[in-house]
């Protein structure tokens, strides 16, 4: 990894942050023509909190007062709609206004009808961008309590990510600017404003050099709210004994650091000069501000050495030309510097696009598993099937949700570090075992479309791998061959050993591999000639995994298809044990 201040660690949101503490509220929109539906919400979540905060619920009792609800609150996490109010499909006109008309889509959408036959559950899922759908009588109190913590958790989710994809857009547009900058006082202005924009809060600044080090007096280049009456001081002792110490404190710490409604920010330059940038906000910093702060801070040494060697140029250039001709390879080398970060910032937005596109795609095996698993359940349950059975299914649900949260966990990992060397973790593993996992765990999406899947594996056949890896790898080839396979086909999955490797083989009974196909098929973003054969979506970066993973451990996977709807093989092929050096 080149420097560690390139990569954006995303915050995990199972503990409370800064922003969760504060006096912040979960906005949820109620649309429903029925007065008794907002009563009894508003009621079954009277006590309602999550990460500390508690709801504020906003009620439209139309179609039309929902439209005015969402201009006017942009900011509302999740939405309970009816579907029929106004006229049938009110609801589902709602929905289309809301992501294709106002461009919402961070906002989480539960769909809720009295009479369920009137908008089938199946199409609507398909056809509309929702994330729920229940029935009335369904939605109990406590059903109402998990639904609406999924979404706000979803919600909580997608709005870092947007929150961090704003901030490095303002980071990767503030560089040029800050950049281009030749006076320091102007430069410490535009830092002063550029980190209000980043943190999107009105904020009282202030900016101090020291040219020397420790024990020469400081120049405060720029301030603002508060702050801006010291801008020109060049004493410390002029400024207010608490400024002054905070201040000297930060040059002794030599650090950043983050208190309630404070940031203190330190950077050094190239050139031995340092500067504080102090920071009073309006609210406390989450750790996704913190994090953008971190990387816009990293890249303000370069802006004053910048600045810096221009002013030194200028002088030069009214004394000796052969000043002149050394300060300008000077400046050419902060350029050529300048640029290489340049280009790590525009990877970095690169990054986060390919994290968006691989969530969206690895989500949906556990996804489905765990839809298949609910269908399963509610049948058990309707059929008054034994308290073991519904424990079973609910164990899979289960299993499927933690499969779900580190999958998450490593997608996100694998896409910020795709440029970059990585590791994995090789440990004996029961091939055998993780096998039937898979087969076990996408079972139900078989299932729906009359499929058989067998798995035929020597029981305790151990392989040094990464087990997570593996599995993520063995369960985007399984739910391929499902996805692909005409309904009532079989899926076979065989592990053998063969010399020093372990092979797996995963046979299905499509439509085959066109030779296009098998040119094109591990490579990002490619689709198919063959489609799905139950509609099912993909975004063409499942086999792209497959083969990173794989040759991450070493090994190899290929594809061979004895010819159109004659299905497919897809080999992956291990080293059984780890790799000596």
């Amino acid at each position: 990894m080149a420097e560690q201040d390139d990569v954006l660690h995303l915050i995990d949101d199972t503990g409370v942050t800064p922003e969760d503490s504060s006096a912040r509220k979960w906005k949820v929109a109620v649309i429903d023509d029925d007065a008794a539906v907002h009563e009894g919400t508003r009621f079954a979540l009277s006590d309602y909190s999550l990460n500390g905060a508690t709801l504020e619920i906003l009620s439209a009792y139309s179609a039309a007062e929902g439209r005015k609800l969402m201009r006017e609150h942009p900011d509302i996490a999740a939405v309970l709609l009816d579907v029929i109010m106004e006229t049938d499909v009110a609801g589902l006109e709602l929905v289309e206004y809301i992501r294709n008309e106002i461009k919402n889509e961070t906002v989480r959408i539960i769909l809720r009808t009295g009479q369920p036959g009137q908008a089938p559950e199946r199409r609507v899922i398909v056809q509309y961008d929702i994330n729920d759908y229940k029935a009335k009588t369904e939605l109990t109190a406590d059903k109402l309590f998990t639904s609406l913590t999924a979404a706000l958790r979803s919600y909580q989710q997608l709005e870092r990510m947007v929150q961090t994809r704003r901030g490095l857009e303002i980071i990767i547009d503030a560089a040029s600017t800050l950049y281009d900058f030749k006076s320091m006082q102007r430069l410490a202005e535009g830092v002063l404003t550029q980190l209000a924009s980043l943190l999107n809060v009105e904020c009282a600044g202030i900016l101090v050099l020291r040219d020397d080090g420790a024990g020469s007096e400081l120049s405060v280049l720029a301030g603002s709210g508060c702050y801006s009456r010291f801008i020109g001081t060049t004493s410390s002792k002029s400024l207010d004994p608490d400024l002054r110490e905070m201040v000297e404190a930060a040059f002794q710490r030599r650090k950043n650091e983050f208190a309630d409604h404070r940031s203190v920010l330190y950077l050094r330059t190239g050139s031995g000069r340092e500067v504080v940038v102090l920071l009073q906000a309006e609210r406390q910093l989450s750790d996704t501000d913190r994090a953008l702060v971190e990387i816009f801070s990293s890249r303000l040494s370069i802006a004053f050495d910048n600045v810096i060697l221009y002013q030194q140029l200028h002088e030069a250039n009214t004394q000796l030309e052969d000043r002149v001709a050394q300060r300008t390879r000077a400046l050419m080398q902060a350029n050529r510097r300048l640029s290489a970060q340049w280009l790590r910032l525009q990877r970095a937005n690169g990054f986060k696009n390919e994290i968006l596109g691989t969530v969206a795609h690895d989500l949906k095996n556990p996804l489905g598993v765990i839809l298949g698993r609910t269908e399963m359940l509610t049948e058990l349950i309707g059929a008054g099937s034994p308290r073991e059975a519904v424990a079973t299914q609910v164990e899979h649900i289960r299993d499927a949700t933690k499969r779900l949260t580190s999958m998450v966990d490593h997608l996100i990992s694998d896409a910020m570090a795709d440029a970059f060397d990585i590791t994995i973790r090789r440990e004996p593993v029961d091939v055998a075992a993780l096998i039937n996992e898979v087969a076990e765990a996408n079972l139900p999406l078989a299932v729906n479309k009359q499929q058989s899947i067998s798995v035929s594996a020597p029981p305790n056949f151990v392989t040094m791998c990464d087990a997570d890896r593996i599995r993520e790898a063995i369960d985007n080839l399984v739910s391929n061959a499902i996805k692909y396979s005409p309904i009532g086909g079989k899926i076979r999955v065989v592990v053998t050993h063969e010399g020093d490797h372990t092979v797996i083989r995963i046979a299905d009974e499509g439509a085959g591999l066109s030779p296009e196909d098998l040119g094109r098929l591990f490579g990002r973003f490619q689709r198919l000639s063959a489609k799905p054969t139950a509609g099912e979506s993909s975004t063409g970066l499942g086999l792209s995994i497959v083969k990173r993973i794989i040759d991450m451990h070493g090994g190899h996977v290929t594809a061979q298809s004895p010819g159109p709807g004659q299905g497919s093989i897809f080999t992956v092929t291990l080293p059984a044990t780890a790799e000596t050096s």
